[in-house]
């Protein structure tokens, strides 16, 4: 399955859902309100989009998300992977790094991560 597209505006809805979630509808509108500075109106018209997309579903007036923040996450850098860098990975992970000031903790938790894919792990 393809994770649905998910817009800025939307990502950071999506944050406070994840957050709270399962949430009553009217508690999302207020926390939106309040974090957000979203009117209700603005809340109940991204749940719709959100959820004719597939990304969360609202039944009983309690939300929850059908895509999860990782699932999310991974689509957006694929994307971004796809089409700065041609697809490639090494191109993307070398250019990261270059205009990162990574401390060598950072830098030993990369190469940890590499290990383990090298084992078979994720």
């Amino acid at each position: 399955m393809n994770t649905p597209k998910v817009h800025e505006s939307e990502y950071r809805f999506c944050l406070i859902l994840w957050e709270h979630e399962p949430v009553k509808s009217k508690e999302l509108v207020r926390l939106c309100e309040e974090q957000l500075g979203w009117k209700s109106t603005t809340t109940y018209t991204v749940m719709k989009r959100l959820s004719e997309r597939g990304v969360l579903k609202n039944e009983n007036t309690i939300v929850t998300s059908l895509v999860s923040k990782d699932q999310v996450q991974a689509s957006e850098i694929d994307e971004l992977v796809e089409k700065k860098f041609e697809g490639s990975l090494p191109a993307f992970i070398a250019a990261f790094t270059k205009h990162q000031n990574m401390t060598e903790k950072e830098i030993d938790e990369v190469q940890k991560m590499i290990d383990q894919i090298r084992k078979g792990g994720k």
